[in-house]
């Protein structure tokens, strides 16, 4: 049996094995209060979900191509004619698909797998604290992770991080599950497949956690040497299975008879990996910008959302975290986190090497070093809402160090739960102090009703029973006030185009996030845009605002007459348009329910399709129009190269007649040379 050594923090823990709170009499208010925990993750996912229209539609364009075609959603393509792919492995587009397949093209058809996703992740999470540390760390744990503003944003939004965020908490469990002995290799195996399907989602960020894992695993599993290395070989074997069969059907199959792998320079997933969504997050060195996180040169398209940030709003450093840009979405508890893992590591410094409590507090804690310092540092694109990865790490070490300490209930157990609780409150006092409007009128409270809270619970020994539980209340208050309002502020706010940002408008306007009047703003909607995407007819209206903008992605961009012109004899075509990079082709796309070609993928700088085979599939009379990009013909061209996507554009306008259909302009490929 496993127990913990109360060493510094004086006091006895009851001794207690893992799944031990399973296999006990659950308290009768458990089952009750989990359910009461998952309704309120739902109602906070799924509230007025409607409001953010396509969220993402660089994805929600993809998901619909999916829909239509079996093999856009196996390869991840952006069209249903399969002219290139996202510039991510298709996974995390799969359970949009299938809801568009089953249930037609519209807001919740996309969203609402995503909010599923983070109800499944508070019910694993719950799961997982509640093995060691019972019920009510359980509970602490899910909540926590239901009121991270990050969280509560991108379980509403349609980018492919809520389903990685969900793996991540699954690989944990079910390497807690190994570490306790019983069927060890199931689990580990389980724990591998977890994390090459996170691969296969947002391919190296799955795997940043596990040299942590590999290593906590070969110290503290209660086995021989050989068998803890033998298990963890099998792990990866399964993580080679697991993420290895799609990467070798792409790369096998002959590539004239697939979409392009977008973001790559060579038509290689291998390359993709490595690149763009590898080496180059880390150095800053991506080859082809890549799409669906907002981009980080050249222009930024209309109603993308703006970003074009490509380090989070600062310059990497240790800081980082907790910085203007990040702060307010992620590190409310990151404090508290970091004080509770230091304690419990102090108190079961001297417990055996297999001691399980103090293996979860590692295995979490390495999770949350491994994936900080990398994001802390890493000098390519970087965006504010990556940081969903941590937020079930710093829940579940809140959760656990909270319920540990009490346990001890000695004098020096007091006052580290005194200090997380002070240290928490003067975060979000800092925090709330960044933001306009009534959150920022709570940083006062919040630091009074702390400071009072941790004074309380340094003296609960000396005070009576109702008194020391009420200074637990209001330390609840104190903490949970920063991080609830924000959460708040994001439930009730629609989130459009690439870099959304949970929080008050107030601080979304203060990182610089926004694209031009017209276009999304601050990952948010603006002006008078549209609540819902019901239909094909008014899908181009969804999300967006009115403004000045010519180019598409307004509300009057995509009118009755252009969507007519282009559906028209659309059964005829492989793609019944064509236009330069993803802005305009997801609306077009969204908006008639048609395959329109991204040339260039994302930001037109992909080589695909060359100007030699766009001439033949015009020639072939696969196009039936190309539609302009007004200012930004070529793409996001590096350092003042020639991209495919301009190349085109030049042979177009030089070639075919112009036609204006509202602020669009569009020429007929298959009509007679100019």
């Amino acid at each position: 049996m496993t127990t913990l050594n109360p060493a510094v923090l004086e006091g006895p823990v009851p001794p207690q094995t893992a799944g031990e709170a399973g296999r006990a009499a659950a308290p009768a208010w458990e089952r009750p209060a989990f359910w009461a925990l998952l309704t309120i993750a739902a109602v906070a996912f799924f509230w007025n979900l409607g409001a953010s229209g396509f969220a993402n539609e660089f994805y929600a364009a993809a998901a619909q191509a999916g829909g239509e075609s079996w093999k856009a959603a196996f390869f991840g393509a952006s069209d249903a004619g399969n002219s290139i792919t996202v510039d991510k492995p298709p996974v995390a587009l799969w359970p949009m698909d299938v809801s568009v397949r089953l249930f037609g093209l519209g807001s919740w058809q996309i969203l609402a797998p995503e909010a599923l996703m983070g109800v499944a992740t508070v019910g694993v999470l719950y799961a997982a604290v509640r093995r060691l540390y019972g019920p009510a760390a359980g509970l602490l744990a899910g909540a926590l992770l239901a009121l991270t503003p990050v969280a509560a944003l991108m379980f509403r939004f349609n980018n492919p991080d809520a389903l990685l965020t969900l793996l991540m908490v699954c690989a944990l469990y079910c390497f807690q599950r190994a570490l306790e002995g019983h069927r060890a290799v199931r689990w580990m195996v389980l724990t591998g497949v977890c994390f090459g399907l996170g691969f296969l989602v947002k391919t190296l960020q799955a795997w940043l956690i596990l040299p942590a894992l590999t290593l906590v695993y070969l110290v503290c599993a209660a086995l021989p040497l050989t068998r803890r290395i033998g298990h963890v070989l099998l792990a990866g074997a399964a993580i080679v299975v697991s993420s290895g069969w799609w990467v070798a059907l792409v790369e096998l199959w002959p590539a004239d008879s697939r979409p392009y792998v977008g973001g790559s320079t060579n038509n290689s997933f291998l390359d993709l990996t490595l690149g763009y969504n590898g080496l180059g997050r880390i150095t800053g060195d991506e080859g082809n910008k890549g799409g669906g996180g907002g981009s980080t040169s050249g222009s930024i398209p209309a109603g993308s959302g703006g970003g074009g940030v490509g380090n989070g709003g600062e310059a990497g450093g240790i800081t980082r975290m907790f910085d203007s840009a990040l702060g307010s979405q992620i590190s409310w508890l990151l404090p508290a986190a970091l004080i509770l893992l230091v304690a419990a590591l102090v108190v079961t410094r001297r417990a055996a090497r297999t001691d399980l409590h103090r293996a979860a507090f590692l295995a979490w804690g390495g999770a949350l070093a491994c994936t900080a310092v990398i994001f802390s540092f890493m000098s390519g694109t970087f965006h504010e809402y990556y940081t969903i990865a941590l937020a079930p790490y710093i829940a579940a070490l809140v959760a656990m160090g909270t319920v540990l300490l009490r346990r001890l209930r000695g004098r020096a157990a007091a006052a580290a739960l005194a200090v997380t609780v002070a240290a928490t409150a003067v975060w979000a006092f800092v925090l709330l102090g960044r933001a306009d409007g009534w959150s920022s009128q709570l940083r006062w409270p919040v630091l009074v009703v702390g400071v009072l809270a941790a004074a309380g619970m340094a003296l609960a020994r000396l005070l009576p029973r109702r008194l020391a539980l009420g200074a637990t209340g209001l330390a609840l208050a104190a903490v949970l006030a920063g991080p609830a309002s924000y959460t708040w502020a994001t439930v009730t706010t629609a989130h459009t185009g690439q870099t959304p940002l949970a929080g008050p408008a107030s601080v979304s306007d203060a990182q610089g996030h926004g694209g031009p009047t017209g276009g999304t703003q601050n990952g948010r909607q603006g002006g008078t845009g549209t609540a819902s995407a019901p239909s094909t007819q008014d899908a181009a209206q969804a999300g967006t605002s009115k403004g000045g903008n010519s180019k598409l992605g307004s509300t009057d961009a995509v009118t009755p007459q252009l969507r007519a012109l282009l559906v028209k004899d659309a059964e005829a075509y492989t793609w019944v348009a064509a236009t330069v990079a993803s802005d305009n082709q997801t609306w077009l796309q969204l908006a008639t329910g048609e395959p329109v070609m991204p040339i260039g993928g994302f930001g037109g700088a992909d080589p695909a399709p060359t100007l030699a085979r766009f001439k033949q599939y015009v020639a072939d009379g696969k196009i039936h129009y190309f539609v302009t990009q007004g200012d930004q013909e070529g793409g996001f061209a590096r350092d003042g190269a020639d991209t495919t996507g301009s190349q085109i554009s030049s042979w177009v306008t030089t070639t075919f007649t112009p036609q204006t259909v509202g602020s669009t302009t569009l020429y007929d490929l298959t009509a007679a040379t100019s």
